[in-house]
């Protein structure tokens, strides 16, 4: 695991840009703690710093040349089958110099061009330098694991793997107004749109080829995508059955896990305590001794403590298990640090909880799986359960829908049974009035279109715009029986824009690398060739997952309800949090001269977050604050 940047000059004005690059090397330290180097030549410039997986030597250190001098590749990721890769390189007479994947995947390259990408099982990000051609291709990995932002400039054309090393590279400081837009209503900023104006996320499974002088005419090529057929999907063809779905769910899995256990410095996983994460342990312990395993438990908040489930699969296979406890004080103090390492704005509370877990699992290991991916794959969300609901609307779901009027001046909020009960009849019926698409924009958002638009009243949202790309991000909603358009939509929306984000940027926060076995390209085909029926039931939710692996599971566990966590943010806004609230970053007067946001709302929000029907209103203060945080650091200091 590493980070990446890059610089190609246009013109001399770019040129003076170049050695920005130093500057965008040290802004990726905590990616690669271990070492960084650069690379230039002519008009281009390369820098990489690692953090050292698999061969740790220097032979595995980038920028990698290869012997003629002509190609050059900075990587960041992991290439997980490269030994057979690198064994039939060997066999055609190519002699390498490391064990390392890096000089595998140059190789590949070398002789595959970009076709060598469908022989990768990894997630990456990269860049390999053609010094005969004076081009650079560039790509993602499948899913868009890793990050890899660009900038295409008049003067130059700038990548990396985080924002702040672009802003280190002198790129354009301006809001993307539509982004901000959506992050208000989402809580995150979409892919593949970024918060500044010009940068860019590289698609998922998408490639691009940069030549000297045509750097402004170079598009994204796909080179992946989900293969989903609804119609084949939906229909089971003769000779098949379910028991035969989770043999092969098995050993897909299985595979995955296994690859994702090479590594040349200590490895472990993450175990929270619910069912992905227990599948991923259960399977690892099979294949790897004393596996090293790592939750957190939360002293004032045991109703969302796992703790108790995570010992039972730890106890189950004799796992090497460490188990953090916090308490809300430690939360607290790790607030500011996480927040710190976030360059562009980000909401998702729960990002707290991953960046602790991240420090203290690097104390004892450098790399950790985790079960990331299974509830989007799979449908384990309370989303998925009422789009289900929805689409096979009964009695009482049309009553709920009915009940619309009522439920809206009922009074609202997540921390008392009844007002979480009103919240969630409120949202369902809100979604029962609108089209699939719609609904599902809706259940996937904290604040209305409308809310978002007042919010932003003191500049201008281009609707138009805004609703272009929303259109391409629910382009798979069908709405017909078949739930696997939803799960679709969440793969291409959610998965990359908000969790792969958020353990991707805690987890390097912390110089830890996190491995994602659920999310193998072949794990991930496979699940969309499954019916719907296979994942969501009006029974229960990952259906095939649950009863996949039952039989390596604790019963309790396996029985158990979806657990999450949400970190206490209205209590704390009325105790710990409530100065920023009333003396920092939402003051009054910081307010009207940031010229921002309409003061009305912004004091609407806090008026409802101290009432008794405080709605979503602590989790849009935290957006807020999250924006204002971002933005003093980057735009004030």
């Amino acid at each position: 695991m590493c980070g990446i940047a890059g610089i190609i000059a246009l013109n001399e004005k770019g040129r003076a840009s170049l050695p920005g690059i130093n500057e965008a090397l040290s802004c990726l330290k905590k990616r690669g703690p271990d070492a960084a180097g650069t690379y230039t030549h002519g008009m281009v410039s390369l820098a990489h710093t690692r953090l050292s997986i698999i061969d740790t030597s220097e032979a595995g250190a980038q920028p990698m040349t290869d012997p003629s001098g002509r190609y050059t590749l900075i990587f960041n990721g992991e290439f997980f089958n490269f030994k057979e890769h690198r064994k039939r390189l060997v066999d055609q007479g190519i002699s390498l110099h490391s064990h390392s994947d890096t000089e595998v995947l140059l190789h590949l390259y070398i002789l595959e061009g970009e076709h060598c990408l469908r022989h990768v099982n990894g997630f990456f990000a990269l860049a390999i330098y053609d010094r005969e051609e004076e081009s650079l291709f560039l790509a993602r990995d499948r899913m868009g694991i890793k990050p890899f932002l660009y900038y295409a400039g008049a003067d130059a054309f700038c990548f990396a793997s985080e924002m702040k090393a672009l802003m280190a590279m002198g790129i354009p400081r301006v809001i993307d107004n539509t982004s901000l837009y959506a992050y208000f209503q989402l809580n995150y900023i979409p892919e593949t749109f970024s918060i500044l104006e010009g940068v860019r996320k590289l698609s998922p499974g998408h490639c691009m080829k940069i030549r000297k002088g045509h750097v402004l005419d170079a598009v994204e090529r796909k080179y992946y995508e989900i293969p989903y057929d609804e119609e084949a999907a939906e229909t089971v063809k003769p000779g098949d059955s379910y028991e035969q779905a989770q043999k092969k769910l098995f050993e897909l899995l299985d595979a995955s896990v296994q690859r994702r256990l090479i590594s040349d410095v200590p490895l472990g996983a993450f175990l929270s305590g619910g069912l992905d994460s227990s599948v991923i342990v259960a399977l690892a312990a099979r294949h790897t001794p004393h596996l090293k395993t790592f939750s957190i438990g939360f002293k004032d908040e045991p109703y969302f403590d796992e703790t108790y489930y995570a010992n039972l699969v730890a106890e189950k296979y004799k796992t090497d298990h460490t188990a953090f406890s916090l308490s809300t004080g430690d939360l607290l103090n790790d607030l500011f640090p996480a927040l710190d390492y976030l360059d562009e704005p980000f909401a998702d509370s729960s990002a707290l909880a991953v960046h602790i877990l991240s420090r203290e699992t690097r104390k004892h290991v450098t790399v950790a799986l985790s079960g990331d991916g299974a509830d989007e794959l799979f449908g384990g969300y309370n989303k998925h359960r009422a789009e289900y609901n929805a689409r096979h609307a009964g009695f009482k779901h049309r009553l709920i829908s009915m009940g619309y009027p009522l439920w809206k001046i009922l009074p609202q909020s997540r921390n008392s049974k009844y007002g979480n009960l009103f919240r969630q009849l409120n949202r369902f019926a809100d979604g029962m009035h609108r089209d699939a698409a719609q609904r599902y924009w809706r259940w996937a958002s904290l604040m209305t279109q409308e809310e978002s638009a007042r919010l932003l009243g003191q500049i201008p949202v281009d609707r138009q715009a805004f609703n272009s790309r929303q259109s391409v991000l629910v382009q798979h909603i069908r709405g017909k029986d078949s739930l696997n358009d939803v799960l679709l939509s969440d793969m291409k929306l959610v998965l990359p824009g908000d969790m792969l984000r958020k353990v991707d940027s805690m987890s390097m926060a912390n110089s830890l690398e996190v491995r994602v076995p659920i999310l193998d390209y072949t794990v991930v085909d496979f699940a969309f060739s499954l019916p719907s029926s296979y994942k969501i039931t009006a029974e229960g939710r990952k259906v095939i997952l649950r009863e996949t692996f039952a039989h390596l599971l604790p019963r309790e566990l396996v029985t158990r309800r979806k657990q999450g966590f949400e970190i206490p943010l209205h209590r704390w806004f009325n105790n710990e949090l409530k100065t920023l609230l009333t003396n920092d970053l939402l003051e009054d007067n910081f307010i009207r001269e940031q010229n921002l946001f309409a003061p009305a709302e912004v004091k609407h929000i806090k008026s409802r977050l101290f009432s008794g029907n405080p709605g979503e209103a602590a989790g849009q203060a935290w957006a807020l604050l999250a924006f204002q945080y971002w933005w003093k650091k980057y735009f004030i200091a």
